[in-house]
Protein backbone atom coordinates (compact mmCIF):
# COMPACT_ATOMS: atom_id res chain seq x y z
CA UNK A 1 0.00 0.00 0.00
CA UNK A 2 1.77 3.52 -0.58
CA UNK A 3 0.77 6.92 1.10
CA UNK A 4 -0.09 9.81 -0.80
CA UNK A 5 3.23 11.81 0.30
CA UNK A 6 5.02 9.37 -1.81
CA UNK A 7 8.28 10.30 -2.48
CA UNK A 8 9.50 11.04 -5.95
CA UNK A 9 13.11 11.26 -6.08
CA UNK A 10 13.43 11.22 -9.75
CA UNK A 11 11.39 14.32 -9.89
CA UNK A 12 14.06 16.54 -7.91
CA UNK A 13 15.15 18.20 -10.64
CA UNK A 14 12.32 20.15 -11.59
CA UNK A 15 11.55 21.06 -7.77
CA UNK A 16 11.58 24.85 -6.62
CA UNK A 17 14.02 24.98 -3.22
CA UNK A 18 12.73 25.90 -0.20
CA UNK A 19 13.05 29.55 -0.48
CA UNK A 20 10.98 29.85 -3.68
CA UNK A 21 8.18 27.48 -1.73
CA UNK A 22 8.43 30.43 0.28
CA UNK A 23 7.27 33.03 -2.22
CA UNK A 24 5.06 30.41 -3.66
CA UNK A 25 2.81 29.85 -0.63
CA UNK A 26 3.00 33.60 0.42
CA UNK A 27 2.17 36.88 -1.83
CA UNK A 28 1.35 39.28 0.61
CA UNK A 29 2.95 40.57 3.67
CA UNK A 30 0.70 41.85 6.67
CA UNK A 31 1.39 45.06 8.56
CA UNK A 32 -1.37 44.58 11.13
CA UNK A 33 -2.84 41.97 13.50
CA UNK A 34 -6.30 41.94 13.58
CA UNK A 35 -6.66 44.72 10.98
CA UNK A 36 -5.98 47.23 13.87
CA UNK A 37 -2.75 46.29 15.66
CA UNK A 38 0.22 47.45 13.91
CA UNK A 39 3.07 44.41 13.74
CA UNK A 40 5.91 45.82 14.57
CA UNK A 41 8.13 46.15 11.36
CA UNK A 42 11.33 43.82 12.40
CA UNK A 43 8.54 41.22 12.84
CA UNK A 44 7.05 41.31 9.58
CA UNK A 45 7.03 38.20 7.12
CA UNK A 46 9.36 39.01 4.45
CA UNK A 47 10.13 36.45 1.92
CA UNK A 48 13.00 37.78 0.91
CA UNK A 49 14.39 38.17 3.87
CA UNK A 50 13.42 35.15 6.44
CA UNK A 51 13.51 35.40 9.98
CA UNK A 52 16.66 34.63 11.96
CA UNK A 53 15.69 32.61 14.85
CA UNK A 54 18.11 32.62 17.11
CA UNK A 55 18.28 31.42 21.08
CA UNK A 56 17.02 34.55 21.90
CA UNK A 57 13.55 33.89 20.79
CA UNK A 58 13.88 29.65 21.12
CA UNK A 59 14.42 30.31 24.96
CA UNK A 60 11.09 32.83 24.45
CA UNK A 61 9.02 30.30 23.09
CA UNK A 62 10.08 28.07 26.12
CA UNK A 63 8.94 30.37 28.67
CA UNK A 64 5.93 31.30 26.73
CA UNK A 65 5.20 27.67 27.05
CA UNK A 66 6.60 27.18 30.88
CA UNK A 67 4.15 30.20 31.50
CA UNK A 68 0.95 29.26 29.80
CA UNK A 69 0.69 25.57 30.47
CA UNK A 70 0.41 26.44 34.06
CA UNK A 71 -2.44 27.24 33.02
CA UNK A 72 -4.04 23.87 33.60
CA UNK A 73 -2.41 22.76 36.39
CA UNK A 74 -2.79 25.55 39.23
CA UNK A 75 -5.91 23.85 40.52
CA UNK A 76 -4.24 20.68 41.64
CA UNK A 77 -3.33 21.90 44.77
CA UNK A 78 -6.12 24.57 45.98
CA UNK A 79 -8.95 22.13 45.71
CA UNK A 80 -9.65 21.82 49.37
CA UNK A 81 -9.29 25.33 49.40
CA UNK A 82 -12.12 25.60 46.75
CA UNK A 83 -14.12 23.29 48.49
CA UNK A 84 -13.31 25.56 51.66
CA UNK A 85 -14.23 28.27 50.07
CA UNK A 86 -17.44 27.40 47.94
CA UNK A 87 -18.85 25.55 50.82
CA UNK A 88 -18.96 22.21 48.80
CA UNK A 89 -17.52 18.81 49.54
CA UNK A 90 -14.31 17.07 48.02
CA UNK A 91 -16.13 15.16 45.86
CA UNK A 92 -17.76 18.55 43.94
CA UNK A 93 -14.88 19.99 43.26
CA UNK A 94 -12.95 16.69 42.40
CA UNK A 95 -14.10 17.55 39.00
CA UNK A 96 -12.41 20.87 37.99
CA UNK A 97 -9.23 19.51 36.89
CA UNK A 98 -10.87 16.87 34.70
CA UNK A 99 -12.96 20.05 33.31
CA UNK A 100 -9.77 21.64 32.51
CA UNK A 101 -7.95 18.68 30.86
CA UNK A 102 -11.15 18.09 28.94
CA UNK A 103 -10.88 21.81 27.44
CA UNK A 104 -7.24 21.19 26.58
CA UNK A 105 -7.73 18.09 24.85
CA UNK A 106 -10.97 19.36 22.99
CA UNK A 107 -8.74 22.55 22.37
CA UNK A 108 -5.82 20.08 20.91
CA UNK A 109 -8.60 19.00 17.87
CA UNK A 110 -10.21 21.39 17.10
CA UNK A 111 -8.05 24.57 17.24
CA UNK A 112 -4.58 23.74 17.36
CA UNK A 113 -5.09 22.48 13.92
CA UNK A 114 -5.81 25.78 12.53
CA UNK A 115 -2.20 26.74 12.65
CA UNK A 116 -1.98 25.08 9.25
CA UNK A 117 -4.77 27.93 7.74
CA UNK A 118 -4.47 30.80 9.95
CA UNK A 119 -1.90 33.30 10.64
CA UNK A 120 -0.33 31.90 13.96
CA UNK A 121 0.93 34.87 15.41
CA UNK A 122 -2.68 36.36 15.29
CA UNK A 123 -3.91 32.49 16.55
CA UNK A 124 -1.39 33.10 19.43
CA UNK A 125 -1.96 36.47 20.77
CA UNK A 126 -5.96 35.75 20.75
CA UNK A 127 -5.60 32.71 22.97
CA UNK A 128 -3.72 34.31 24.99
CA UNK A 129 -5.76 37.01 25.56
CA UNK A 130 -8.81 35.00 25.98
CA UNK A 131 -6.82 32.97 28.80
CA UNK A 132 -6.07 36.07 30.80
CA UNK A 133 -9.26 37.32 30.41
CA UNK A 134 -10.94 34.18 31.63
CA UNK A 135 -8.95 33.95 34.28
CA UNK A 136 -10.10 37.26 35.72
CA UNK A 137 -13.11 34.97 35.96
CA UNK A 138 -11.56 32.84 37.92
CA UNK A 139 -10.10 35.17 40.10
CA UNK A 140 -13.84 37.07 41.14
CA UNK A 141 -16.21 34.41 41.05
CA UNK A 142 -18.36 33.17 43.93
CA UNK A 143 -20.28 30.24 42.13
CA UNK A 144 -18.64 26.73 41.87
CA UNK A 145 -20.93 26.45 38.89
CA UNK A 146 -19.19 29.40 36.77
CA UNK A 147 -15.58 28.69 37.96
CA UNK A 148 -16.10 24.85 36.16
CA UNK A 149 -17.08 26.57 33.12
CA UNK A 150 -14.36 29.00 33.24
CA UNK A 151 -12.09 26.49 33.97
CA UNK A 152 -13.11 24.87 31.26
CA UNK A 153 -12.53 27.51 28.73
CA UNK A 154 -9.13 28.42 30.03
CA UNK A 155 -8.18 24.55 29.24
CA UNK A 156 -9.67 24.99 25.62
CA UNK A 157 -7.57 28.52 25.50
CA UNK A 158 -4.43 27.19 26.86
CA UNK A 159 -3.28 25.20 23.72
CA UNK A 160 -0.72 28.09 22.62
CA UNK A 161 2.15 25.78 23.53
CA UNK A 162 1.41 23.21 20.82
CA UNK A 163 1.11 26.12 18.42
CA UNK A 164 4.72 27.11 19.48
CA UNK A 165 5.71 23.86 18.94
CA UNK A 166 5.57 23.46 15.15
CA UNK A 167 6.17 27.17 14.52
CA UNK A 168 9.21 26.80 15.96
CA UNK A 169 10.13 23.96 13.70
CA UNK A 170 8.95 25.98 10.82
CA UNK A 171 11.35 28.90 12.08
CA UNK A 172 14.28 26.72 13.17
CA UNK A 173 16.91 25.69 10.84
CA UNK A 174 16.73 21.94 9.71
CA UNK A 175 20.80 21.77 11.47
CA UNK A 176 18.59 22.92 14.58
CA UNK A 177 15.00 21.84 14.91
CA UNK A 178 15.78 18.71 17.13
CA UNK A 179 16.78 21.17 19.62
CA UNK A 180 14.76 24.26 18.98
CA UNK A 181 11.73 21.59 19.76
CA UNK A 182 13.45 19.99 23.38
CA UNK A 183 14.00 24.01 24.39
CA UNK A 184 10.03 24.34 23.92
CA UNK A 185 9.10 20.83 24.85
CA UNK A 186 11.18 21.18 28.57
CA UNK A 187 9.29 24.77 29.17
CA UNK A 188 5.94 22.81 28.44
CA UNK A 189 7.19 20.36 30.86
CA UNK A 190 8.36 22.51 33.43
CA UNK A 191 5.26 24.54 33.25
CA UNK A 192 3.35 21.45 34.86
CA UNK A 193 5.76 21.46 37.51
CA UNK A 194 6.10 24.93 38.53
CA UNK A 195 2.46 25.07 38.89
CA UNK A 196 1.71 22.98 41.15
CA UNK A 197 4.95 24.12 43.22
CA UNK A 198 3.79 27.80 43.00
CA UNK A 199 -0.22 27.50 43.15
CA UNK A 200 0.51 25.02 46.55
CA UNK A 201 3.23 28.12 48.38
CA UNK A 202 1.03 30.81 46.98
CA UNK A 203 -2.42 29.63 48.65
CA UNK A 204 -0.74 28.05 51.46
CA UNK A 205 0.08 31.70 52.95
CA UNK A 206 -2.36 34.07 50.76
CA UNK A 207 -5.60 32.51 49.49
CA UNK A 208 -6.33 30.77 46.40
CA UNK A 209 -7.63 33.97 44.52
CA UNK A 210 -4.31 35.48 44.39
CA UNK A 211 -2.60 32.35 42.92
CA UNK A 212 -5.42 33.56 39.80
CA UNK A 213 -4.65 36.98 40.33
CA UNK A 214 -0.86 36.16 39.64
CA UNK A 215 -1.66 34.40 36.79
CA UNK A 216 -3.16 36.81 35.07
CA UNK A 217 -0.40 39.18 35.79
CA UNK A 218 1.95 36.47 34.07
CA UNK A 219 -0.24 35.91 31.20
CA UNK A 220 -0.45 39.42 30.31
CA UNK A 221 3.75 39.71 30.51
CA UNK A 222 3.66 36.49 28.00
CA UNK A 223 0.73 38.39 26.04
CA UNK A 224 2.89 41.82 25.87
CA UNK A 225 6.27 39.51 25.30
CA UNK A 226 4.59 37.41 22.25
CA UNK A 227 3.42 40.98 20.55
CA UNK A 228 6.78 41.93 20.91
CA UNK A 229 8.69 39.26 20.48
CA UNK A 230 6.64 36.94 17.82
CA UNK A 231 7.59 36.84 14.33
CA UNK A 232 4.69 36.89 11.56
CA UNK A 233 4.81 33.74 9.67
CA UNK A 234 2.93 32.95 6.82
CA UNK A 235 -0.33 30.47 6.41
CA UNK A 236 1.36 27.47 5.11
CA UNK A 237 -2.02 26.33 3.29
CA UNK A 238 -4.12 29.02 2.46
CA UNK A 239 -6.67 26.86 0.25
CA UNK A 240 -7.25 24.54 3.39
CA UNK A 241 -10.96 24.64 4.93
CA UNK A 242 -11.28 23.84 8.11
CA UNK A 243 -13.47 20.55 7.88
CA UNK A 244 -10.44 19.52 4.79
CA UNK A 245 -7.86 19.79 8.18
CA UNK A 246 -9.55 17.04 9.89
CA UNK A 247 -10.14 14.76 6.50
CA UNK A 248 -6.67 15.31 5.67
CA UNK A 249 -5.46 14.28 9.79
CA UNK A 250 -7.77 11.33 9.12
CA UNK A 251 -6.01 10.45 5.86
CA UNK A 252 -2.35 10.74 7.55
CA UNK A 253 -3.33 8.36 10.59
CA UNK A 254 -4.73 5.62 8.64
CA UNK A 255 -2.46 5.79 5.06
CA UNK A 256 1.05 7.50 6.01
CA UNK A 257 3.12 4.79 7.66
CA UNK A 258 5.32 6.49 9.44
CA UNK A 259 2.31 8.57 11.53
CA UNK A 260 1.29 5.49 12.47
CA UNK A 261 4.77 4.30 13.41
CA UNK A 262 5.20 7.42 15.45
CA UNK A 263 1.57 7.63 17.09
CA UNK A 264 2.04 3.72 18.24
CA UNK A 265 5.22 4.48 19.77
CA UNK A 266 3.63 7.85 21.46
CA UNK A 267 1.23 5.83 22.44
CA UNK A 268 2.88 3.68 24.69
CA UNK A 269 5.47 5.48 26.18
CA UNK A 270 3.17 8.11 27.28
CA UNK A 271 1.15 5.09 29.08
CA UNK A 272 4.85 4.41 30.61
CA UNK A 273 5.61 7.36 31.59
CA UNK A 274 2.25 8.23 32.82
CA UNK A 275 2.11 5.21 34.77
CA UNK A 276 5.44 5.49 36.83
CA UNK A 277 4.47 9.42 38.19
CA UNK A 278 1.15 8.16 38.95
CA UNK A 279 1.94 4.70 40.93
CA UNK A 280 5.51 6.64 42.12
CA UNK A 281 3.21 7.50 44.86
CA UNK A 282 1.44 4.77 46.20
CA UNK A 283 5.36 3.24 46.11
CA UNK A 284 6.79 5.83 48.07
CA UNK A 285 3.71 6.13 50.40
CA UNK A 286 4.01 2.21 51.44
CA UNK A 287 5.75 -0.24 53.07
CA UNK A 288 9.32 -0.41 52.86
CA UNK A 289 9.08 3.64 52.50
CA UNK A 290 6.02 5.36 54.14
CA UNK A 291 7.36 8.47 53.16
CA UNK A 292 5.37 11.62 53.83
CA UNK A 293 3.52 13.67 51.00
CA UNK A 294 6.34 16.46 51.30
CA UNK A 295 8.89 14.46 50.63
CA UNK A 296 7.18 12.57 47.89
CA UNK A 297 7.17 15.73 45.95
CA UNK A 298 10.80 16.50 46.07
CA UNK A 299 10.84 13.75 43.61
CA UNK A 300 9.46 16.52 41.55
CA UNK A 301 12.54 18.30 41.57
CA UNK A 302 14.28 15.11 40.20
CA UNK A 303 11.91 14.88 37.46
CA UNK A 304 12.69 18.79 36.41
CA UNK A 305 16.53 18.62 36.72
CA UNK A 306 15.83 15.64 33.97
CA UNK A 307 13.55 18.46 32.14
CA UNK A 308 16.58 21.20 32.11
CA UNK A 309 19.29 18.78 31.30
CA UNK A 310 17.26 17.67 28.08
CA UNK A 311 17.80 20.85 26.22
CA UNK A 312 22.07 20.21 26.19
CA UNK A 313 21.50 16.84 24.58
CA UNK A 314 18.93 18.40 21.79
CA UNK A 315 22.39 19.44 19.86
CA UNK A 316 23.36 16.02 20.06
CA UNK A 317 19.78 14.64 19.01
CA UNK A 318 20.37 17.17 15.85
CA UNK A 319 23.07 15.20 14.74
CA UNK A 320 21.83 11.73 14.65
CA UNK A 321 19.19 10.45 12.15
CA UNK A 322 16.31 11.08 14.36
CA UNK A 323 14.65 7.61 13.99
CA UNK A 324 18.22 6.21 15.77
CA UNK A 325 17.98 8.76 18.34
CA UNK A 326 14.19 7.46 19.11
CA UNK A 327 15.50 4.02 18.87
CA UNK A 328 18.82 4.62 21.54
CA UNK A 329 16.26 6.42 23.75
CA UNK A 330 14.40 3.87 23.83
CA UNK A 331 16.11 1.28 24.59
CA UNK A 332 17.56 3.40 27.01
CA UNK A 333 14.58 3.70 28.87
CA UNK A 334 13.83 -0.26 28.76
CA UNK A 335 17.60 -0.58 31.30
CA UNK A 336 16.08 2.81 33.66
CA UNK A 337 13.18 0.52 33.94
CA UNK A 338 14.62 -2.77 34.60
CA UNK A 339 16.81 -1.23 37.21
CA UNK A 340 13.24 -0.19 38.55
CA UNK A 341 12.06 -3.55 38.06
CA UNK A 342 14.80 -5.06 40.14
CA UNK A 343 15.47 -2.86 42.99
CA UNK A 344 12.36 0.02 43.18
CA UNK A 345 10.83 -1.69 45.96
CA UNK A 346 13.85 -2.45 47.84
CA UNK A 347 16.38 0.79 47.34
CA UNK A 348 15.56 4.09 47.22
CA UNK A 349 18.94 4.66 44.91
CA UNK A 350 17.09 2.67 42.46
CA UNK A 351 14.18 4.80 42.55
CA UNK A 352 16.13 8.20 42.43
CA UNK A 353 17.97 6.97 39.34
CA UNK A 354 14.70 5.20 37.69
CA UNK A 355 13.14 8.46 38.05
CA UNK A 356 16.16 10.85 36.57
CA UNK A 357 16.72 8.16 33.82
CA UNK A 358 13.47 8.01 32.92
CA UNK A 359 12.28 11.54 32.66
CA UNK A 360 15.36 12.60 30.41
CA UNK A 361 15.88 9.84 28.18
CA UNK A 362 11.43 10.17 27.81
CA UNK A 363 11.62 13.54 26.65
CA UNK A 364 14.65 12.87 24.20
CA UNK A 365 12.73 9.97 22.55
CA UNK A 366 9.55 12.61 22.58
CA UNK A 367 11.99 15.22 20.76
CA UNK A 368 12.98 12.43 18.12
CA UNK A 369 9.55 11.34 17.21
CA UNK A 370 8.18 14.73 17.16
CA UNK A 371 11.34 15.34 14.45
CA UNK A 372 10.62 12.68 12.43
CA UNK A 373 6.99 13.83 12.53
CA UNK A 374 7.52 17.65 11.67
CA UNK A 375 9.60 16.01 8.81
CA UNK A 376 6.68 14.27 7.00
CA UNK A 377 4.77 17.74 5.83
CA UNK A 378 6.01 21.41 6.23
CA UNK A 379 2.84 22.34 5.55
CA UNK A 380 0.95 20.61 8.26
CA UNK A 381 3.11 20.63 10.71
CA UNK A 382 -0.02 21.79 13.36
CA UNK A 383 -2.46 19.37 12.11
CA UNK A 384 0.66 16.31 12.67
CA UNK A 385 1.53 17.54 15.95
CA UNK A 386 -2.20 17.85 17.14
CA UNK A 387 -1.61 13.69 15.86
CA UNK A 388 0.67 13.46 18.23
CA UNK A 389 -0.86 15.43 21.24
CA UNK A 390 -4.29 13.14 20.57
CA UNK A 391 -1.95 9.93 20.90
CA UNK A 392 -0.21 11.26 24.36
CA UNK A 393 -3.40 11.80 25.83
CA UNK A 394 -4.63 8.29 24.93
CA UNK A 395 -1.47 6.95 26.38
CA UNK A 396 -2.20 9.14 29.44
CA UNK A 397 -5.28 7.82 30.18
CA UNK A 398 -4.52 4.30 29.55
CA UNK A 399 -1.31 4.35 31.49
CA UNK A 400 -3.13 5.93 34.78
CA UNK A 401 -6.14 3.15 34.23
CA UNK A 402 -3.89 0.30 33.52
CA UNK A 403 -1.43 1.11 35.38
CA UNK A 404 -3.25 1.69 38.69
CA UNK A 405 -4.78 -1.39 38.25
CA UNK A 406 -2.02 -3.37 37.89
CA UNK A 407 0.09 -1.92 40.76
CA UNK A 408 -3.07 -2.20 43.16
CA UNK A 409 -3.33 -5.78 42.67
CA UNK A 410 -0.09 -7.31 41.97
CA UNK A 411 2.40 -5.05 43.40
CA UNK A 412 5.18 -1.96 42.34
CA UNK A 413 7.18 -5.36 40.41
CA UNK A 414 4.46 -6.38 37.97
CA UNK A 415 3.65 -2.91 37.46
CA UNK A 416 7.29 -1.97 36.71
CA UNK A 417 7.70 -5.07 34.34
CA UNK A 418 4.68 -4.47 32.44
CA UNK A 419 6.17 -0.82 31.45
CA UNK A 420 9.13 -3.45 30.18
CA UNK A 421 6.91 -5.04 27.81
CA UNK A 422 5.33 -1.93 26.48
CA UNK A 423 9.11 -0.58 26.02
CA UNK A 424 9.91 -3.72 24.30
CA UNK A 425 6.37 -3.37 21.94
CA UNK A 426 7.67 0.41 21.20
CA UNK A 427 11.09 -1.30 20.00
CA UNK A 428 9.12 -3.85 17.54
CA UNK A 429 7.13 -0.93 16.68
CA UNK A 430 10.45 1.43 15.55
CA UNK A 431 12.16 -1.73 14.38
CA UNK A 432 9.53 -2.48 11.90
CA UNK A 433 10.65 0.19 9.48
CA UNK A 434 14.41 1.66 8.81
CA UNK A 435 15.72 4.94 9.60
CA UNK A 436 15.62 5.40 5.62
CA UNK A 437 12.99 3.93 4.75
CA UNK A 438 10.73 5.62 1.46
CA UNK A 439 7.89 6.84 3.08
CA UNK A 440 5.44 4.55 1.05
CA UNK A 441 6.56 1.64 3.03
CA UNK A 442 4.86 0.13 5.94
CA UNK A 443 7.94 -2.22 6.40
CA UNK A 444 11.56 -2.50 5.56
CA UNK A 445 14.88 -1.15 5.14
CA UNK A 446 15.61 0.90 2.22
CA UNK A 447 17.85 3.00 2.03
CA UNK A 448 20.34 1.92 4.33
CA UNK A 449 21.24 2.70 8.34
CA UNK A 450 22.99 5.42 8.16
CA UNK A 451 23.57 6.69 11.77
CA UNK A 452 24.23 10.17 11.26
CA UNK A 453 22.13 12.96 9.68
CA UNK A 454 23.65 14.43 6.75
CA UNK A 455 23.14 18.33 7.32
CA UNK A 456 22.84 20.95 4.31
CA UNK A 457 26.50 22.63 3.71
CA UNK A 458 26.43 26.53 4.49
CA UNK A 459 27.98 26.88 0.65
CA UNK A 460 24.57 24.66 -0.50
CA UNK A 461 22.51 26.94 1.70
CA UNK A 462 24.13 30.12 0.66
CA UNK A 463 23.74 29.06 -3.20
CA UNK A 464 20.33 28.17 -2.89
CA UNK A 465 21.30 24.73 -4.27
CA UNK A 466 18.82 21.98 -3.26
CA UNK A 467 21.24 18.85 -4.75
CA UNK A 468 24.26 20.35 -2.69
CA UNK A 469 22.19 20.59 0.33
CA UNK A 470 22.84 16.54 0.44
CA UNK A 471 20.85 14.31 -1.43
CA UNK A 472 18.04 13.46 0.22
CA UNK A 473 16.32 17.04 0.23
CA UNK A 474 15.24 16.94 -3.10
CA UNK A 475 12.98 14.41 -2.32
CA UNK A 476 12.05 15.50 1.01
CA UNK A 477 10.63 18.66 -0.74
CA UNK A 478 8.98 16.61 -3.24
CA UNK A 479 7.22 14.80 -0.67
CA UNK A 480 6.23 17.92 1.16
CA UNK A 481 4.83 19.56 -2.39
CA UNK A 482 2.47 16.30 -3.00
CA UNK A 483 1.17 16.63 0.54
CA UNK A 484 0.00 19.82 0.51
CA UNK A 485 -2.48 18.43 -2.74
CA UNK A 486 -3.51 15.25 -1.94
CA UNK A 487 -4.15 15.44 1.84
CA UNK A 488 -6.92 18.50 1.15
Amino acid sequence: MTSPAETDVCSATIIPTPSSLSTVQTNQTFSKDFRCLPIPRRLRYDPDKPFHFGMLLNVSFGIAATLVVANLYYCQPILIQLSASFHVTYDEVASIPTLVQAGFGIGLLFIAPLGDMLRRRQLILLLIMLSTTLTIGLAITNNLLVFEIISFLIGLTSITPQIIVPLAADLAPPARRGSAISIVLSGFLLGILLARVLSGVVANYTSWRIVYCMSIGIQSIVLGGAYLLLPDYPVQDRGLSYFEIFRSMLKYAVTEPLVGQIMLTNLAASACYTNWWVTLTFLLGGPPYYYSTVIIGLFGLVGMLGVIVVPFVGRLVDRLVPWWSAIVSTMLLLVFQAVQTGAGGTSIAAVIISCFGLDVFRQIQSVSLSTLMFSISETARSRLNALMIISIFLGQVTGTSVGTHVFVEYGWRADSALCMAMYIFQLAVLFLRGPHCPGNRWFGYEGGLEFWRKLPSRHAIANNDPEGAGGSTPAVVSSEKRDAGEFR
